[in-house]
């Protein structure tokens, strides 16, 4: 029999299976990334790193994501921060969910407490600054958001948040000669507008002493997040 003819059927079945074979293989992508996306914390379960801390929910790696992406550290390497109206989508929740996320890091976190209208750092915040910095453990991101109580204008307080927040980062530079330090920082500055801090976080440490509201959220918050992207 000439091999051609039987060739020329196999052939033919060849070209009309393939692409079936492809279609279904896409449709099957598909339907796992539709998945994935309506479900984001079996997701993130499938693809969490051993070493990643307890505290890294789905929720706070889908944050840290965007801020990484959105603030300038994965896209260019630089620090440019988020202002509170990007923050705002950034996260994507509500300010009290915000600072939900945060507080199984109570006992590596600080709170550096600002004077009034001010954004310097007195010896007290650069000290404790310091050792929440030094006190890595291995992480690969420092989140530092800054925040300005209610008194004055939205705008002014906006500012200032971000005045504060570039204050920190200003000393981990002049402190830590890290050469990897301006991709691992990531700044948010919330004004007065977004996730305000309540006296719960009185209990954390803290560079002041008063603890009112007003005190508490003329601040940086300073952590260390140790997840697994």
């Amino acid at each position: 029999m000439n091999p051609l003819l039987v060739r020329a059927p196999l052939f033919a079945i060849g070209v009309l299976v393939t692409p079936a074979i492809t279609v279904s293989w896409i449709g099957d992508a598909e339907e796992r990334l539709e998945e994935a996306e309506a479900s984001p914390e079996e997701a993130e379960v499938a693809i969490a790193s051993a070493s990643d801390e307890g505290y890294c929910n789905a929720n706070l790696k889908k944050v840290l994501r965007r801020v990484l992406q959105s603030c300038g550290l994965l896209s260019s390497g630089d620090v440019r921060g988020c202002q509170p109206l990007e923050a705002k989508n950034v996260a994507t929740m509500q300010g009290d969910d915000f600072n939900a996320l945060f507080l199984p890091l109570e006992e590596r976190a600080g709170i550096i407490q600002f004077d009034k209208e001010d954004s310097a750092l007195d010896a007290g915040d650069e000290q404790m600054l310091a050792q929440v910095f030094a006190d890595q453990r291995g992480a690969s991101y420092f989140f530092v958001v800054a925040r300005s109580s209610p008194e004055g204008s939205e705008q002014f307080n906006r500012e200032l948040s971000e005045k504060r927040g570039k204050a920190v980062l200003s000393y981990l530079q002049a402190t830590f000669p890290d050469p990897d330090l301006e991709k691992e920082v990531g700044l948010l500055w919330l004004g007065e507008e977004y996730a305000q801090l309540h006296e719960d976080f009185c209990t954390w440490t803290r560079s002041g002493e008063e603890c009112t509201p007003a005190d508490l959220n003329r601040s940086a918050f300073v952590a260390w997040i140790d997840c697994q992207l």
